[in-house]
């Protein structure tokens, strides 16, 4: 029996795409690619769409996270990025390749995808794809079913395992044709079209550029770029101060050793991380004394006391249950640093 195995997103295009090619009587096993850069959980169930998707279906599910290969491609993208951060032509290679392996060492005998030309100005146009596909390795195997008679025949087409005639012909950014299909394939539940990728926001690229340019992240910077205000004290320093409970539990969570945790200690207040340098953990330094207190003067101006003459503060290090210390200081007023703000979002009154 003809198989393959197709990346399923969890949106409408991935869904399409494997329900067409299910209409032929070919076996579909779907791969999941996660990353600390995707949103995508859907609803109070906390599952994501692509699980949904799976059980909608009735494909198998195998999930991959490539967190740690995507964060050493942003960094250096062989083909640039898009309108942000989003490197989207290198991450559609990497997920090619890990498909490819996966497909022979499942047995598979091409990839499916939920791509459609001209639908994305970076990774979906004619010669982007050519580029993909050759740089993964995968040439003549990756059949994009939505678009594929707009597109050179591909192996599984010219072996006949695939009756090309039966496959649409969709491009553009209008999601009408998908529509359509859906209601004559009988999809109905999907998600609306949304951004599930943070790189492509100004506000998280913005972030993120930031650590780039300032040293050379991991995945536990990214977790915290993830939450919280962020502020660029100087070239080795980085604070990020709590929006609420949830960001502070966070915040304490990835916290390391070299790490100053900083919070109110009279009245209700944000925690606040110094990371400085940002290889801490590494060097054993920590941030001066003048940038801890700028940033107990920023946790203050986000506390409760914030329009009091002054908020107490208590210093731990990462780890430490009882301060190192504890001092008075004066809120700050926002204009004073406004210009250390990586990301202004509108909150900052």
């Amino acid at each position: 029996m003809t198989k393959a195995v197709a990346l399923l997103s969890g949106g409408l295009d991935s869904r399409l795409a494997i329900k067409v090619i299910q209409e032929q009587g070919i076996e579909v096993e779907a791969l999941y690619f996660v990353t600390l850069f995707c949103r995508c959980t859907s609803g109070a169930s906390r599952k994501t769409e692509a699980r949904d998707a799976a059980e909608q279906l009735g494909v198998s599910l195998k999930t991959v996270n490539t967190s740690r290969k995507m964060l050493e491609i942003i960094k250096n993208p062989k083909h640039g990025y898009g309108k942000n951060m989003n490197p989207c032509i290198d991450c559609r290679i990497n997920m090619l390749r890990e498909a490819a392996k996966y497909m022979r060492e499942s047995g598979a005998d091409f990839i499916v995808t939920g791509e459609v030309l001209g639908q994305r100005p970076m990774s979906q146009r004619r010669d982007a794809m050519r580029i993909i596909d050759r740089e993964a390795g995968t040439e003549g195997l990756v059949l994009r079913p939505l678009s594929a008679k707009l597109l050179e025949p591909t192996e599984p087409e010219m072996k006949g395992l695939v009756d090309r005639e039966k496959l649409p012909e969709i491009s553009g950014r209008s999601r009408k044709p998908q529509m359509q299909l859906a209601e004559t394939l009988g999809i109905s539940d999907y998600p609306s079209p949304a951004g599930g990728c943070l790189l492509t926001q100004s506000g998280f690229a913005r972030k993120i550029r930031d650590l780039i340019e300032h040293g050379d992240p991991d995945l536990n910077d990214v977790h915290l770029l993830k939450t919280g205000r962020h502020f660029r004290l100087d070239e080795k320093t980085w604070v990020i101060i709590g929006k609420d409970h949830a960001d502070n539990r966070k915040i304490a969570t990835f916290a390391r050793r070299g790490d100053t945790i900083i919070e109110t200690v009279d009245v209700p207040g944000p925690t606040t991380l110094v990371r400085g340098p940002i290889r801490a953990a590494c060097s054993g330094g920590g941030a001066s004394d003048g940038k801890i207190e700028i940033a107990a003067r920023l946790t203050a101006r986000y506390s409760q006391g914030r329009r009091n003459e002054t908020v107490t503060v208590a210093l731990y290090e990462h780890g430490e249950k009882e301060p190192k210390r504890t001092f008075p200081v004066r809120p700050a007023a926002m204009e004073e640093y406004r210009e250390m703000l990586i990301v202004d979002t509108g909150d900052c009154h």
